[in-house]
């Protein structure tokens, strides 16, 4: 017989994670498995968040390797340009997912490692060891590629696919380093300390992936030539980000009620790839509208949809249309700076909304 509760969940990081806290702590019987070992590993993630972060997560303090200034940002072969304050957080991300799996745990949740969902279809969740598990609500929190999702007929189709070395720093520094450049089709180049080491990574549109190793060993030996990086290569990552905006993020099927949050909601900014904040927030409005879904409450997906439109709606679409502008001029000639300055968070050009006087953010996009 299949194992009967109230909300499955796909994916423990921070999404699922923080879905499956606020379910069980309102009483929701909770299973949540990812395919993962362990939580947080292995990291494919920068480990950046911004600095606002802290007003819905409690345990930045205890799992930040070190805290960030300014941004500089760097446009082809110019100096840096300096924004300061743009503060910010470099994350230990296994001890920061960790701990959201604990905190899920203690509220009741059942949290499994090691275990893949094989499939989920006409209501029925199958897992790879052979389980079946049926549930009132579903949770696709299993990232860009979501299988809950794909079984809906929820996908991404945009993604972004990036490669990052960790290396030595070899200067303190306490400013997140952003390379925009015409051979950077579709994405930029990072460089974040964390202590005495780097994450040193660059993304690129889909179709430009072969280009990733030659572009990041390029940018690699420049920041070598200029001292500011060794040569040692401690570790190696990557993986997709998804572009294309947000999705519904909501199936109803039957009594079953679907829905999808962080990357596979399509949340993460196109533009920065940010998407720890917004897997935070839609994690807990989906653990919210699970429990209230169950309590009878047929307006909870509508609920969540608009939540979420009401956190990510403006930031999303601004992202979008930036990207949108960026990638006409790359594909009509070479980008000049006013293009990258209107395509990135760092220059007031980006908030100009079409005929504003002024930059024009949200309360949600500062903190985003």
């Amino acid at each position: 017989m299949p194992a009967v509760v109230d909300v499955f969940i796909a994916g423990l990081g921070p999404a699922g994670a923080r879905a499956a806290a606020t379910a069980a702590q309102n009483g929701c019987s909770v299973l949540a498995v990812d395919r993962k070992q362990e939580a947080g590993l292995p990291v494919q993630c920068a480990e950046l968040v911004p600095g606002p972060i802290g007003q819905i997560t409690d345990n930045i303090v205890a799992c930040r390797a070190q805290p960030v200034a300014s941004m500089h940002t760097y446009i082809g072969d110019h100096a840096a340009s300096v924004t300061a304050p743009f503060p910010g957080h470099i994350i230990d991300r296994a001890d920061f997912d960790r701990y959201h799996v604990a905190q899920a745990q203690a509220a009741g949740a059942d949290c499994r490692f090691g275990v893949s969902l094989r499939e989920f279809k006409d209501h029925h969740i199958e897992l790879a060891d052979g389980q079946r598990i049926e549930a009132r609500v579903v949770i696709g929190a299993d990232g860009p590629r979501s299988r809950i999702g794909r079984a809906v007929g929820r996908c991404n189709q945009q993604f972004v696919a990036t490669r990052q070395i960790t290396v030595p720093l070899l200067q303190p520094h306490d400013a997140t380093d952003i390379f925009l450049h015409p051979s950077i089709r579709g994405g930029y180049g990072w460089l974040f300390p964390k202590g005495d080491r780097a994450h040193l990574g660059l993304g690129v549109e889909l179709a430009a992936r072969d280009t990733l190793p030659g572009l990041l060993d390029d940018l690699h030996r420049d920041l070598q030539t200029s001292a500011r990086v060794g040569k040692t290569v401690f570790a190696t990552t990557g993986g997709l980000i998804p572009v294309s905006g947000r999705i519904d993020p909501t199936v109803r099927q039957g009594n079953q009620l679907v829905l999808l949050a962080g990357d596979a909601a399509g949340l993460t900014n196109p533009i920065t790839g940010a998407g720890i904040h917004s897997a935070l927030v839609s994690g807990e409005l989906a653990g919210a509208a699970a429990y209230a879904w169950i309590a009878g409450d047929a307006d909870a997906a509508d609920d969540y949809r608009e939540e979420l439109e009401t956190w990510f709606g403006a930031s999303l679409d601004r992202a979008c249309r930036r990207r949108r502008d960026l990638a006409q001029v790359e594909r009509a000639g070479r980008p000049g700076r006013a293009d990258y300055e209107q395509s990135w968070i760092a220059y007031p050009a980006y908030w100009h909304d079409e005929g504003a006087k002024r930059p024009n953010k949200t309360t949600a996009e500062i903190a985003a």
